[in-house]
């Protein structure tokens, strides 16, 4: 059967390919950029007064493959530790008499409240490692305002922590070199703080602004993170106050920064030590400054040296260099201790493929993000007065309504559309999330639904007259007005978003700011060449591309960036219940590519809806979809490069401190596809768990919520876990006591009131790898020793009775003493669950067989009751 194709579906379907094109070199750029191509790493012998990434590479090594594991609880802590003294101390032997060089190693300890991913908690923590190094002039006072650097040398649980932050210690390493050899004098000094404790939930930080000496005296700071191996260092929190993102704007010399990750930062699972100096122990204004990219290795066994990406850490100190020179010349620096400005004065800044920054203060942005909508209210007026009366001039204002109208109708729909298709494939298939470690097949599958999406409305355009009466008007033909009404509909529509992000209070406004006054610099080009060529030429169409190609770029870049990082974020976003949990991640990458779908194509549906709106187009795009989806279910969802996240717990449930009373192993997974699929497409693992059908996980324990206490508050983001027995025989050779809690020598204490106070002793038996201890105490609790004496929040789960968690961490060898006050005679409930990182021979040859498409966070739980 011949295919038969009009003049307009042959103009309609070479305007898709050259638009194809025209956005695979859009594409092509922001791959390069993101991928740091443009970067050029510096080698070993570069000059002295130079970054060099190579030499940070070589503290990497160290901290990530020669130091076998920097995890609280195991001894490469205390080695990273020493390796970290001992090269700024090589450094301070290089500093020249004009330089004061302080290096100070202590250790913190405390105990403070606080909300995790949703969570009350407690922490306690003692012996942690803080090496704090101090560069000033020899002219220097102790008062003098200073930048703090900070980064963190404790790696997470299974992981080398490579990027990690073995990336941003090798940096600060770096950076303090450069400051020495470079010769130049800090006017104000800086404070490198290598904290040794930030997975534990910040407590190095917490513990520096607590109790160190130079604590009062910072008055910017930079913090510098990893979730990721690299790529694009970009500013994701910024303040209190806007100078801080003002200066970085000013001195960046590959500026990465986008305002709007301030909108999104607080939705992603997780948080950095920005909060305890912006936020929780401070107002310090200051930058947190994150590795993005390389999500698939983020906290699994493949964050290696290796994984990191070329030209990241180069980049990454040549902008922290040019920033602390900033910061220390900034006169805000000198006000900042005591600082007074707005925490919600949120500035407004963006990149420009990390050529040069735009920044503007939010004031400006009130004004700048209130034009849009001004013109789109008042344009009807000027374009038809005072040749026409009011009610022309209110009937082109209803068109252009129709117009935008349509438009978000077509936004959205471009979001539903792929949305539908995924959960359609979903209904088909055995695995989710096929395009995880293929990402291209997301765009295959979304991209053609989503244009489908936002040319329908256009299809039904002409079934809606116009409000103006066309014969009224002297010199314009119905088409003329129909452009027009389109054009100022898709304006209009991009103004009220802009609205919409200023009253919100968001920072992401600048996107649909730019995408608005690029649409309307497009129409006044299409405008001026409808006179010379028409406005139904393709040349008119052309002219008024060419204004929106800037702006298109840049939605392209910021689109590509945010689709890329989501997709890698989620193989480690949780898992929800079934049966709807399994289409959760399909859903949201689905609507994310829709979303940049529409703001990415939606400005050019104006000029060429009415070519890319024909039958034979759409059903092109249908095809294309359903093929897309055809062919990603040929391809596992995983690879090496892509890694399932498990979670593999060897669990005791102890009894006193030397007996066990059952073992077993538990599993649990972080993303939509379930243990069922894992141990399907794993058979070593299945048939050493004895594991041989799907009617075998229907009949398998289900492993509770209680048994994963030791990982609180990060195990309320799994679902559906697993649970095998297990022996306890070595594991009994091996440790000879187990953790357990018992009275305390101090008298219990009843007061008149009828409250009692219990002293109690944790002894963590002879456990030698020990990450931390949970507590979990329900019962009339009404204070105890922790936090001050302040209780969190007391937390409910599965309709169980109010329970108040502790974590404790820190190696010592002292027992741990506490005392917990109970407002009645009823009794006091205590859970306790040790994490400790050692594997026996048994748990250790179950792990190894997995296959290498899964990373294993593997380690043993001792857990207990105790009543009081």
């Amino acid at each position: 059967m011949a295919f038969r194709f009009s003049s307009g579906d042959v103009t309609g379907f070479s305007i898709l390919f050259c638009l194809a094109i025209l956005y695979g070199i859009m594409s092509t750029l922001t791959y390069s950029m993101t991928r740091m191509k443009h970067i050029k790493p510096l080698e070993i012998d570069a000059p002295l007064d130079r970054f060099s990434e190579a030499r940070a590479i070589e503290h990497v090594v160290k901290l990530s493959k020669d130091i076998d594991g920097r995890q609280e609880g195991r001894p490469g802590i205390k080695e990273a530790a020493r390796y970290i003294k001992s090269q700024l101390e090589m450094i301070k032997g290089q500093a020249g008499s004009h330089l004061r060089i302080e290096i100070d190693e202590n250790l913190v300890q405390g105990s403070f409240n606080m909300k995790v991913l949703g969570h009350s908690i407690s922490l306690g923590y003692r012996n942690h490692t803080n090496i704090v190094m101090r560069i000033s002039s020899v002219d220097s006072q102790e008062t003098e305002p200073s930048v703090l650097v900070n980064g963190h040398f404790d790696s997470p649980l299974g992981s080398p922590g490579a990027g990690d932050c073995g990336s941003c210690v090798a940096t600060m390493l770096e950076m303090a070199r450069l400051t020495v050899d470079s010769g130049w004098v800090p006017p104000q000094p800086i404070i490198f703080l290598f904290n040794g404790a930030e997975e534990l939930f910040m407590l190095g930080a917490h513990g520096f602004m607590k109790t160190h000496k130079w604590r009062h005296r910072i008055a910017a700071f930079i913090n510098i993170e990893a979730s990721g191996t690299g790529g694009p260092d970009l500013v994701c929190q910024s303040g209190p106050g806007s100078w801080p993102s003002r200066v970085y704007a000013q001195a960046a010399i590959y500026p990465m920064a986008h305002s709007a990750a301030q909108d999104i930062f607080p939705v992603i699972p997780g948080d950095t030590d920005y909060r305890i100096f912006a936020e929780d122990y401070g107002s310090i204004p200051g930058l947190d400054i994150i590795f993005l990219l390389g999500g698939y290795y983020y906290h699994t066994s493949y964050d290696t040296v290796e994984r990191l990406l070329p030209g990241s850490i180069q980049a990454r100190g040549d902008n922290l260099f040019s920033l602390i020179k900033a910061f220390t010349y900034s006169t805000e620096l000198q006000i900042s201790t005591s600082f007074n400005g707005s925490k919600d004065e949120r500035a407004v800044f963006f990149d420009y493929l990390s050529l040069f920054v735009i920044y503007y203060s939010k004031k400006e942005a009130v004004v700048l993000h209130s034009i849009p909508v001004i013109i789109f209210i008042l344009a009807p007026l000027f374009l038809r007065l005072p040749s026409v009366g009011f009610s022309t001039s209110l009937a082109t204002f209803f068109d252009f309504m129709k117009g935008m109208l349509f438009h978000a109708i077509g936004v959205i729909l471009a979001v539903i559309l792929p949305v539908s298709f995924a959960i359609l494939r979903l209904l088909f298939s055995s695995d989710a999330m096929s395009w995880f470690a293929h990402p291209f097949l997301a765009f295959m599958m979304f991209i053609p639904s989503s244009l489908i999406g936002l040319l329908i409305p256009r299809t039904l355009w002409r079934s809606f007259p116009l409000s103006q009466d066309v014969s009224v008007l002297n010199s314009s033909k119905e088409v003329v007005l129909l452009h027009e009404a389109r054009f100022w509909g898709t304006f209009g529509f991009y103004a009220l978003l802009t609205l919409a992000y200023l009253v919100s209070g968001l920072s992401g406004g600048f996107l649909t700011f730019a995408l608005s006054a690029s649409v309307l610099l497009a129409w006044i080009s299409f405008y001026i060449s409808a006179k010379v060529f028409g406005c139904q030429s393709i040349r008119s169409s052309v002219c008024y591309v060419v204004p929106l190609i800037p702006c298109l770029t840049y939605s392209v870049y910021f689109g590509g960036f945010l689709v890329q990082f989501l997709i890698e974020r989620m193989g480690m976003m949780g898992s929800l219940p079934p049966p709807y949990g399994y289409f959760v991640q399909d859903i949201v990458v689905a609507a994310i590519i829709g979303v940049v779908t529409g703001w990415c194509v939606g400005p050019l549906i104006p000029a060429f809806g009415h070519y890319l709106a024909r039958a034979s187009i759409l059903q092109f795009l249908l095809q294309l979809s359903i093929l897309a989806m055809a062919i990603s279910s040929q391809f596992f969802p995983y690879t090496m490069a892509a890694p399932k996240r498990v979670v593999f717990q060897h669990t005791f449930r102890t009894a006193d401190a030397m007996q066990i009373v059952d073992c077993s192993y538990d599993f649990s997974v972080v993303d939509s596809n379930s243990l069922g699929f894992l141990l399907k497409n794993a058979p070593e693992v299945a048939k050493e768990l004895d594991f041989v059908s799907e009617m075998s996980f229907n009949s398998t324990n289900q492993s509770s919520r209680e048994t994963w206490m030791a990982l609180l508050p990060v195990s309320f983001m799994f679902s559906r876990r697993l649970k095998f027995p297990a022996r306890s025989d070595d594991m009994l050779k091996h440790y000879r006591y187990f953790p357990h809690i018992s009275a305390h020598d101090k008298p219990h204490t009843v007061s008149y009131e009828g409250s009692r106070r219990v002293h109690l002793e944790l002894s963590l038996g002879s456990l030698e790898e020990i990450w931390v201890a949970v507590l979990n105490i329900t019962g009339p609790l009404s204070s105890w020793s922790f936090a001050d004496n302040k209780l969190p929040e007391p937390e409910t789960h599965d309709g169980g009775p109010p329970s108040y968690i502790c974590r404790l961490s820190g190696t010592s060898h002292e027992n741990w003493t506490f005392w917990l006050e109970a407002s009645s005679s009823e009794a006091l409930r205590v859970e306790v669950a040790v994490l400790d990182q050692y594997l026996v021979a048994e748990a250790q040859k179950l792990k190894s067989l997995f296959p290498n498409w899964v990373d294993v966070i593997a380690y043993s739980s001792f857990m207990s009751t105790f009543i009081f």
